[in-house]
């Protein structure tokens, strides 16, 4: 079992940094060359004017907090994570461990349906809600990637975004609810007594470091702060809370396919001892079966191909298998006996 040390931040430089904020409103080149540089810089940026509509973001909201706030016994109905439906700190398949409860959607909109009878006392409003909110989110992930396509100069700019537009994409949304610390009773069952539930709150970790495998994440929270990201080893940036906007990072396809021009962040969220934290995520991620390898145009003699070709299924099977800090990239890097892939 891997569990997160009781305070991540004892050994560790937190930094205050300006993190890039894309308008997306300006001119369409500039936008695209400051989310190209945000990309190469951090793998993070944050997105405002986005064109989500406010109505549909409030409700997921409004019905994941009413969900979250009912007796475990009825949220375990939603349940167990298989990997969809309802889980409580069990993060993936390999024992790590987290302060966070979280529900988890196949992005099909009979799925959701289905699994709102479960969640939900108004299942068509909260179906129809988080339906709607993942169309915005593909929508906007899909704008994103052809701005980046079109400032790398690819012939085809929709190189990226094609993968995630078609009804096989194995793209993920997922509710993360981080329950406050002051309440000293395990979220995760009805009563506790046990003598662990009156351990120290300082700087637990609600959801441990690692990077996401898939092409390209789109998060949104509520007004409470908790995610940090790491520019570096041993370095950590506090990310603003910002319920208005989105937070957009790299993940792991996308550095590859860029040939590690861009840069798949690492992050983390710290539970927040007095607050609740709510956070959305929209993982964009192609279908199972799509070959996914470096731009040709991403190559050249100074740079050579740094990763060999995976399909999404090898990939996302190679993450289950793994830890969640551990890099999975490394795996697929070429190395000197690896001729059959060398340019």
């Amino acid at each position: 079992m891997v569990v997160a040390p009781p305070n991540p931040i004892s050994n560790e430089k937190i930094l205050a940094v300006d993190l890039p904020i894309i308008d997306l409103s300006a001119e369409r080149s500039q936008v695209r060359t400051l989310i190209v540089k945000a990309c190469e810089d951090y793998g993070f940026f944050k997105v405002i004017n986005h064109g989500v509509p406010k109505d549909i973001i409030s409700t997921v909201e409004e019905q994941s907090l009413s969900f979250f706030a009912k007796p475990v016994s009825e949220k375990q109905r939603a349940g167990p994570s298989d990997p969809f439906g309802y889980g409580c700190k069990n993060i993936g398949f390999s024992g790590d461990m987290g302060e966070v409860e979280y529900l988890i959607f196949n992005t099909n909109p009979i799925s959701i349906a289905q699994r709102s009878k479960t969640i939900s006392n108004e299942p068509t409003k909260f179906s129809s809600a988080v339906s709607g909110y993942i169309a915005a989110a593909r929508d906007l992930a899909c704008e994103l990637l052809d701005l980046i396509g079109e400032e790398l100069w690819v012939p085809d700019t929709s190189v990226f975004s094609r993968l995630i537009r078609g009804v096989d994409s194995d793209s993920v949304f997922r509710l993360n609810h981080y329950p406050h610390l002051h309440n000293k009773q395990d979220f995760c069952k009805d009563k506790d007594t046990s003598p662990s539930s009156l351990s120290s709150d300082i700087g637990k970790v609600g959801f441990g470091e690692h990077s996401d495998p898939q092409i390209l994440t789109l998060l949104r929270s509520n007004d409470v702060a908790g995610l940090q990201i790491s520019p570096q080893d041993g370095v950590w940036v506090a990310v603003p809370s910002d319920p208005t906007a989105f937070w957009v990072n790299v993940g792991d396809v996308l550095q590859a396919m860029t040939n590690g021009r861009f840069v798949s962040v690492r992050h983390r969220a710290l539970a927040n001892s007095s607050k609740s934290r709510l956070s959305m995520a929209y993982f964009a991620a192609p279908s199972l079966n799509a070959c996914l390898s470096v731009l040709p145009e991403m190559v050249t003699p100074e740079k050579p191909r740094l990763y060999k070709p995976f399909t999404w299924a090898e990939y996302k099977k190679t993450t289950f298998s793994l830890s969640l800090g551990e890099n999975r990239l490394n795996l697929f890097r070429i190395s000197s006996n690896d001729e059959c892939f060398m340019d």
